[in-house]
This record gives C-alpha cells, sequence and structure tokens, in this order.
C-alpha cells in the first residue's frame, strides 16, 4: 500500500489530468494479457488484425511480465491538454540512468535480450522503442481516441463538480474502493510499500480506461506524485447503439437520435462528430435543433462546449 501524507497546501494542489501515454501502456498490456480486460474484447479484436506486422517485442520486454510498469514510458502529464506527441517527446528526453534504472526493476521479475539491450544501450533502445510505440497508437489507439478521449473528459468533468461541490477529502475518498482517505492521508492499495510526503506537490489524478480494474500510483523521483483510476462509466466504452436508439432514428434521423444516444456523459462537439464520423459543422447543427428541443444541455467549460442528454432526453430514449 502507498500512502500519500497531505499537507494543506497539497489538498489546495489536487489537478486532474488525461495522460495519452498511460492509455498507450495500459492498453498494450491488455492486449498481452487479454483474461484480464473482457471489457476491452470488442476493441482487441478490432486492432489486433492491424498489428500483425509491428514488432513489438521492446514494448512487450518492458511491459508484459511485470506489475511495475516503467515511469519514463508514462510521465504524468503536466497539463490536463497533454498530446501523445509531447508524451513521445518526454519518453524520448529521459535519462539514460533513468531508463537503466527502470528496465532493471522490469528485470527482477525476468530478465531476457531486449531488457539487457535497454541496460547496455539506453538511447538508442529507447529511440527504438519511440518508434514501436508510435506506430502502435497509429494502428491501434488513434482510430479510437476520440471515443476514449470523450470517456475520460466526462470523468474529469464529473470529479470538477464533486470537487467544487463536496470538496477534496470527499473527492479522493471517492476515487475508488482501493483507495480511501483516513486522517491526513489517501491510501491506496497496490503492491509497492510506500510512504510518500507529498510536501507541499500537491497530487496528479489522472483517470484511465484500460487501467479499469484497480488503481495505480506513481511516487519516484523526479515525476510528480500521481494516482491513476478507473475512470467511470467504461462498461460502456465500446457499447454498440442502442436498439431504441436505432429505432428513434425514424423519428428523429438517425444522426440526432445517435446523438442523443451519445450523449449519456459529456462531451464537445467536436469529440462528437469524429465519434459518429460526422463534420463538426454538422454536429452544431443537430445539437442546436436538440438544445431548442430541450433533449439536450450545453455548459462551457474552458474553450468549448460541453452537451449532455437532458431528463427529457434519456426519457424520450
Amino acid at each position: 500500500m502507498i500512502e500519500y501524507v497531505f499537507g494543506l497546501a497539497d489538498l489546495g494542489r489536487l489537478r486532474f489530468a488525461i495522460s495519452p501515454s498511460w492509455e498507450l501502456a495500459a492498453s498494450l498490456q491488455a492486449l498481452l494479457n487479454p483474461s484480464y480486460a473482457a471489457v476491452h474484447v470488442e476493441w482487441m479484436r478490432d486492432v489486433r488484425p492491424a498489428l500483425h506486422d509491428v514488432d513489438l517485442r521492446p514494448a512487450v520486454a518492458l511491459l508484459g511480465h511485470s506489475s511495475y510498469t516503467p515511469d519514463f514510458l508514462t510521465p504524468p502529464p503536466e497539463s490536463p491538454l497533454t498530446t501523445i506527441e509531447e508524451d513521445f517527446e518526454r519518453m524520448l528526453a529521459t535519462p539514460a540512468a533513468q531508463v537503466r534504472k527502470e528496465a532493471a526493476i522490469v528485470a527482477e521479475d525476468g530478465d531476457g535480450p531486449e531488457l539487457q539491450a535497454f541496460m547496455a544501450r539506453p538511447r538508442s533502445e529507447l529511440r527504438r522503442l519511440v518508434r514501436t510505440l508510435e506506430e502502435y497508437w497509429r494502428r491501434a489507439l488513434a482510430p479510437s481516441w476520440p471515443r476514449v478521449n470523450a470517456l475520460l473528459q466526462a470523468d474529469l468533468a464529473a470529479r470538477g463538480r464533486e470537487l467544487a461541490e463536496r470538496g477534496p477529502v470527499a473527492t479522493l475518498d471517492g476515487l475508488h474502493p482501493s483507495a480511501r482517505w483516513r486522517d491526513d492521508r489517501l491510501r491506496v492499495d497496490v503492491t509497492l510499500d510506500r510512504t510518500c510526503e507529498l510536501g507541499g506537490r500537491g497530487l496528479r489524478l489522472v483517470p484511465s480506461a484500460f487501467e479499469w480494474t484497480r488503481p495505480r500510483a506513481t511516487i519516484g523521483a523526479p515525476w510528480q506524485p500521481t494516482v491513476i483510476y478507473p475512470a467511470r462509466g467504461v462498461g460502456l466504452l465500446w457499447q454498440r447503439d442502442d436498439p431504441a436508439v436505432d429505432a428513434l432514428g425514424r423519428v428523429l434521423g438517425r444522426t440526432r437520435a445517435r446523438l442523443l444516444g451519445a450523449l449519456a456523459a459529456p462531451a464537445s462537439t467536436t469529440q462528437l462528430a469524429e465519434r459518429l464520423g460526422i463534420t463538426p459543422g454538422g454536429a452544431s447543427q443537430h445539437l442546436s435543433a436538440l438544445a431548442a428541443a430541450g433533449l439536450v444541455s450545453g455548459q462551457r467549460h474552458g474553450r468549448e462546449v460541453l452537451y449532455l442528454r437532458t431528463e427529457r432526453g434519456s426519457a424520450l430514449i
């Protein structure tokens, strides 16, 4: 168990963010261990053929044989809007000594030539690894990233409301049954036993779609202390259109019915357009019509508007 010890300043420095690199690493682990990833069966079935000629051995060596995920593969996000391109740049900037250190931790659970290569030639092997991960992302995750990102954004919106309405302690205590607030600390049930004094650094909280059964934690320098927790609603991630939505399409029109069906969780015009394969302008027009009928509502968050189905919209479906 890891215990994050909070001071008053740390409670004011809770930050939520999304980590594309964590989703990449966790999705690859799901492919390697499908028995632990039942909720992602539909996604795995779709992407396996696209990866038949990708040499994943460097990634498998680091991710396939240990409960430990090297931190340099999943650098804690520095902002809520981190992109996978920024994550790849941060991976490539990892000092050679850090690559060796973390590869050696993985090797404690089972050595092999790939891990030895990381320890002998960390810079060149890291560049090779990032090229592999870039290709993996392009084929396996980029096509479904709008859908995954919409789920994670919906979780952030819900947690943000909870933080504003109930405060940081209730928010921390409600992350997951395996992460509980007691006294002045957050106790996260993981295999590592450590106490992490935050000391004013605060804590980064990262929802995950592919790490869907348990929380994970990061405490090692130079990384920001971070807790990765299963996002709300992950069981609905790959759900096909509800039959009621198909029937409703004959009344409202297929696109408006699908938009209404997709808005059980908050999403922006751009996210909805990407998910449904329509233009943002077209999505905006349909959303305006649904909003005028009281079936969806919109609220501005930063530079974008997030839409959500109203009670009337849910009742119609």
